[in-house]
């Protein structure tokens, strides 16, 4: 990630490219893995935002098939976020450089707090994250 990118806080993560791939109803967000190509593969992530949510959320899938969904928010200036190391962890997109483990504990950089982590389970052909 370039300086000017970290400067003004734009994260490398984007919304699925397929916005039909996921939905929003009473808290829980629901993501269909035939349509999320992002996600087919460890290390993949996307950006979730709007749709009536009032958090936006980032979903990864972890180099070991494990999937975690985290508040999208740096602890520190709350800009967003960008997996790194396969989907081990994630850093802030801004200079300050805040890194969490999947668990959303901070390890490093400006950030003093944890992140907010939701509770992600696969059923079927879809994750279902809950996040209210």
């Amino acid at each position: 990630m370039g300086f000017f990118k970290k400067l003004l806080g734009i994260c490398e993560t984007q919304p699925p490219v397929d916005a039909s791939c996921w939905r929003f109803e009473n808290g829980v967000i629901y993501i269909d893995l035939a349509k999320a190509k992002e996600l087919s593969e460890p290390g993949g992530a996307i950006r979730l935002e709007e749709n009536g949510m009032s958090e936006r959320v980032l979903v990864m899938r972890a180099e070991d098939d494990q999937w975690v969904a985290y508040h999208n928010r740096c602890a520190h200036g709350g800009r967003r976020l960008d997996p790194i190391d396969g989907g081990q962890r994630v850093r802030c997109c801004s200079v300050g450089q805040s890194v969490y483990d999947k668990e959303g504990h901070v390890l490093s950089g400006s950030a003093k707090k944890d992140i907010k982590t939701y509770p992600v389970e696969v059923q079927g052909d879809e994750i279902v994250v809950r996040v209210g």
